[in-house]
């Protein structure tokens, strides 16, 4: 069989491990690609070393540039019709490369293709499991008929995305340069196509401050900049109107805890606190093997200070409770099951302990509207994103699916936060008459 009509481009900087198994897998496809292209990109744990040892054709960007860059270079070197590009810790399934040229040749209209991260993240950690079900979830609500573009897995005709000069080399870190260039895409009238069936692995390990510094600086702020200069917000993907009533019932939801929290003080923030600790159990517990001496510090001392505090104002029977919950996660991470063989009264036991100290909480708030509006809030948000819980329900348990509910508010508590900044940088742009990177090279073009 004639290798097919595409290069595979890779931009790796320190790719470590997942590099390897990400070229490791492009090995084991069912075709290989016509050229296998690797652009390091300042890299100094030998991952260049590693690309020559699969055969690959390695250019520099001699030193950090930034993937838009990476991957401009490694295009203007591919002689491919199709330009596949994946990140350097994603693994490709057996068919992914020929599912993808397969689009390409029964669709002479088809401008570019997005694949979606699969349901099985690699990295076992809670975080690295909520984010990349996350994203998962995501990709397979997409519309099919896209309005941006993806490089985790994505490929374009090499015509057209010359013809648009490729990515934004203003952006020197990895952020939404990709995003950027489907926007462009888009508003040229070519087609991209999001096949939810084209399923790859993400090999990516998250930590809580990672996440948060990518959704904010830069995926949150520089999106919203490209909002408003394009004046384009799509109903799709990150962007669909239920993730933005999400964003504005997350601030009215705070508004009103911040209230109740000024009015009653701890009477009202000890038994919150108490059923967000244990709502954080499994990210408690998920700790202990990667960085045990901090997460068992942080986690007695919040203990400790939810004890003393239940003590101070009078919830004594707050105090067994947190007692025995403290108890049951720290004994928890020595018997880890796979959740397909946990046995059944163990997932039974483990609800009916979770609901007794939810409601034990509860029974100590203040009996007033306010707590009504409070909960009818909450309850909308959790109704508002049920199909996303459901999904990790389905794929981790239920207790995972609560535990990822405190994560995913906070998750659109931020994103407000970045619209906000990323709207007054505009404005003060666009006052100052300066303009940002992209649409300078835009005038370029």
């Amino acid at each position: 069989m004639n290798p097919p009509a595409a290069s595979l481009i890779i931009p790796v900087y320190n790719g470590g491990q997942d590099f390897r198994k990400c070229l490791e897998c492009v090995r084991k496809g069912s075709m290989q690609p016509r050229e296998l292209i690797v652009v390091d990109d300042g890299s100094n744990d030998g991952s260049k070393e590693v690309a020559l040892e699969f055969g690959a054709t390695v250019l520099s960007t001699e030193g950090r540039s930034g993937p838009a860059r990476a991957r401009n270079l490694g295009a203007s070197k591919a002689t491919s019709p199709i330009l596949f590009f994946i990140d350097a810790d994603v693994c490709l399934s057996e068919d992914s490369f020929e599912r993808t040229i397969r689009s390409f040749e029964s669709d002479p209209e088809l401008d570019a293709l997005m694949g979606a991260y699969d349901d099985s993240p690699a990295a076992r950690d809670f975080l690295s499991i909520y984010r990349n079900l996350m994203h998962s979830f995501v990709h397979r609500t997409g519309r099919q008929e896209a309005s941006t573009f993806w490089t985790g897995c994505g490929a374009v005709r090499r015509e057209r995305f010359l013809e648009l000069n490729g990515f934004s080399e203003s952006y020197e870190r990895p952020a939404i340069e990709d995003i950027e260039f489907g926007y462009r895409l888009a508003r040229a009238g070519g087609k991209i196509v999001l096949d939810r069936d084209l399923r790859v692995k993400h090999l990516k390990r998250w930590t809580f401050w990672n996440l948060v510094r990518t959704d904010v600086l830069d995926r949150g702020i520089p999106w919203t900049e490209l909002i408003l200069r394009d004046g384009n917000m799509p109903d799709d993907l990150n962007l669909q109107i239920s993730q933005r009533i999400s964003v504005s019932l997350v601030f009215l939801t705070v508004a009103v805890a911040s209230a109740c929290a000024f009015y009653w003080r701890g009477y009202f923030l000890i038994p919150l606190f108490a059923i967000l600790f244990f709502f954080l159990g499994r990210y408690w517990t998920d700790g202990f093997s990667a960085r045990s001496k901090g997460s068992i510090a942080t986690m007695s001392v919040s203990f400790l200070c939810l004890i003393l505090l239940a003590w101070t104002h009078h919830m004594l029977g707050l105090i067994p409770v947190l007692g025995t919950g403290f108890a049951v996660l720290m004994l928890k991470h020595r018997y880890q099951y796979d959740r397909n063989s946990r046995p059944r009264w163990m997932t039974l036991a483990g609800g009916v302990f979770f609901s007794l100290i939810f409601l034990g909480a509860i029974l100590y708030l203040p009996t007033h509207p306010a707590m009504f509006v409070l909960l009818g809030l909450l309850l909308a948000l959790v109704i508002l994103n049920n199909q996303f819980y459901l999904f990790l329900a389905q794929r981790e348990g239920r207790l995972f699916a609560l535990a990822a509910i405190p994560f995913h508010l906070l998750y659109h508590f931020y994103n407000g936060v970045s619209f906000g900044i990323g709207l007054v940088r505009w404005l003060v742009k666009s006052r100052r008459g300066m303009r940002t990177p992209a649409e300078l090279l835009n005038e370029k073009r």
